[in-house]
């Protein structure tokens, strides 16, 4: 299967510039205590990527105007988000000028995009993240507009976070699963007529689907096999060894499937003691490993923030609708950071 062939083919070889980016002051409903504060001195060492950074980033614009009004020590602390490369969520009315701009940008500094491709029907069961495309046929026109918009350039592609385990846990109808896996498996198809670009379909996490088997028949008929493998971790906060492990599991019954994890908030774990909507907003938390492709591990492909940093989960905890910037809540991840 494709997903055999590690990801590192596509890589170029030099260091990317990494580090974090801006936002408001601290606020109680975030979980940032100043008296957390360990970030020292200047932003961490940047660590070596192919990934393409955002230079308008919202990230960016909030330490340029943290920077204009003094908050040097905020502002020196969130350029480890606003440095880093992060995943770009083109919008589902149309994706094209959000990836044109992206592939323009990363083609001019040799680097790869990652895009995150969220548009499915009948998305995230109703909740916070709902919405996706009207029908099928509305779906299968952004994504060939989604992938044309790609063309020859080199990109990542998470396809659907969520869609398959909500398969699995039955939260999707099953009147909606044979349509789900048809789009998924067509997506794949689509995509991989991009001579450069390399797909993941999400399998969840851990804490969600904690036995791998559940998800793998569902995994094949989306398509796994003529991708390059999936994704996990995705906008989660589960440990780099929990998700490791998992995910080796996987791929022992997926034939050797390779897969990458979303490390973008994962720094301090989970929230401990399982508490109600764990995954949204959670204090406390921080970043995890930078985006890099150097994992030490032959079936693990690459960290990569996937979930953009500082954007809210949903209307929990104080935060704003989901996928809204939240300078607090990215300044509390950048606070915890342990050099």
């Amino acid at each position: 299967m494709t997903g055999r062939r590690s990801f590192r083919l596509l890589t170029v070889t030099a260091l990317c510039v990494v580090a974090l980016g801006g936002c408001s002051g601290p606020s109680p409903l975030s979980g940032y205590d100043p008296a957390e504060s360990v970030v020292q001195g200047e932003a961490a060492p940047t660590a070596a990527s192919p990934f393409w950074v955002d230079p308008d980033s919202e990230a960016a614009r909030q330490v340029k105007a943290w920077e204009t009004k003094g908050r040097s020590a905020d502002a020196k602390a969130l350029k480890r988000i606003a440095e880093r490369p992060v995943a770009d969520w083109p919008p589902g009315d149309n994706p094209v000028p959000v990836i044109e701009r992206a592939v323009r940008s990363a083609a001019g500094a040799r680097r790869t995009v990652v895009l995150v491709a969220y548009n499915i029907p009948h998305r995230d069961c109703g909740l916070y993240s709902a919405g996706g495309a009207a029908d099928a046929g509305a779906y299968g026109r952004w994504m060939d507009a989604f992938a044309g918009a790609i063309g020859d350039a080199r990109a990542v592609v998470i396809l659907e976070p969520d869609a398959v385990p909500h398969v699995a846990d039955g939260c999707t109808l099953a009147e909606h699963h044979e349509e789900r896996f048809g789009l998924l498996s067509g997506a794949v198809a689509r995509l991989k007529q991009q001579p450069h670009t390399k797909v993941y379909l999400d399998a969840g996490n851990p804490a969600w689907i904690s036995d791998p088997a559940k998800i793998t028949d569902p995994l094949r008929r989306a398509g796994i096999g003529e991708a390059d493998g999936f994704s996990l971790n995705v906008s989660n906060f589960q440990s780099n060894n929990a998700v490791k492990a998992f995910g080796t599991r996987l791929s022992g019954l997926l034939d050797g499937a390779h897969f990458v994890m979303d490390t973008s908030r994962n720094g301090a774990g989970p929230l401990p003691r399982s508490r109600a909507q764990a995954w949204c907003n959670p204090p406390g938390r921080a970043l995890g490993t930078p985006p890099t492709t150097s994992t030490g591990s032959e079936l693990l492909d690459a960290y990569l923030w996937i979930k953009r940093p500082g954007e809210s989960d949903g209307p929990c905890r104080g935060g704003p609708a989901a996928g809204t910037w939240w300078p607090d809540y990215a300044l509390g991840l950048a606070r915890r950071v342990r050099d």
